[in-house]
């Protein structure tokens, strides 16, 4: 992908516009774009913590596929991305760890679509909660049923749970529905909670942010943000 495709695909977009507001839509999310194609980013993960603890050079890792999204690490509100389903690493520091996240489904619509109207089913857990022992330097990832359809989906969302396993295919830990009550209460150094979901964390605002997500974004999260932004 380079910076002429992303021209010629706003410039055939530009000629299907009808109304001002789409065309204004369209071409600051153009704009966008090939700011963030020719921006390069050190941020290869999302760390869950304040500061500098000593504990981060030798931080776990939380792989979170796009249909999980970490709100929460240790009392912590994670950043609420622009960008839907996106895959991402998150970083924890070694020790009791506990992460709340939602499990979300996206199923498209085979009936016909009316104007506003969404064109998919989305289909979305309970919170979620997750604690365990996270080793120094080691990788965990996320285990759960992979539903075949949008039925399958909604009737096994009510009793939906997943698995943290380690690298080696161990199970760490396994989810239940979250009880913001039993929120865990760690002995590290206190992490305070952001004020709002979409604030940026570190200090970064809204841009650095993107710039870092579209970095690490797959092929077919771009293709899909940019057919988000054109549409």
């Amino acid at each position: 992908m380079n910076i002429s495709y992303l021209i010629r695909v706003f410039q055939s977009t530009g000629q299907r516009c009808r109304r001002g507001v789409t065309c204004l839509r369209a071409g600051l999310a153009a704009v966008l774009v090939v700011s963030l194609v020719g921006c390069a980013s050190s941020v290869s993960v999302v760390e869950t913590w304040e500061g500098n603890p000593a504990a981060a050079s030798n931080a776990a890792t939380l792989q979170t596929p796009g249909e999980i999204r970490v709100t929460r690490v240790n009392g912590r509100v994670m950043t609420n991305f622009l960008m839907d389903n996106l895959a991402l690493d998150y970083a924890l520091l070694p020790g009791e760890n506990e992460v709340v996240f939602v499990y979300k489904t996206i199923w498209a619509k085979s009936t016909v679509v009316r104007n506003g109207e969404s064109k998919v089913h989305v289909i979305e857990s309970e919170p979620q909660v997750a604690r365990f022992e996270a080793a120094a330097g080691e990788t965990y990832r996320f285990k759960f049923d992979q539903p075949e359809s949008r039925q399958e989906a909604e009737e096994e969302m009510p009793e939906f749970s997943a698995q943290i396993v380690s690298s080696a295919g161990a199970a760490v830990a396994t989810s239940t529905v979250w009880d913001p009550k039993e929120q865990m209460t760690t002995s590290r150094t206190p992490i305070p909670a952001s004020t709002s979901e979409i604030a940026p964390a570190g200090g970064e605002n809204a841009l650095e942010q993107l710039k870092s997500i579209w970095e690490t974004a797959s092929d077919e999260e771009k293709k899909a943000f940019l057919r988000w932004a054109f549409e």
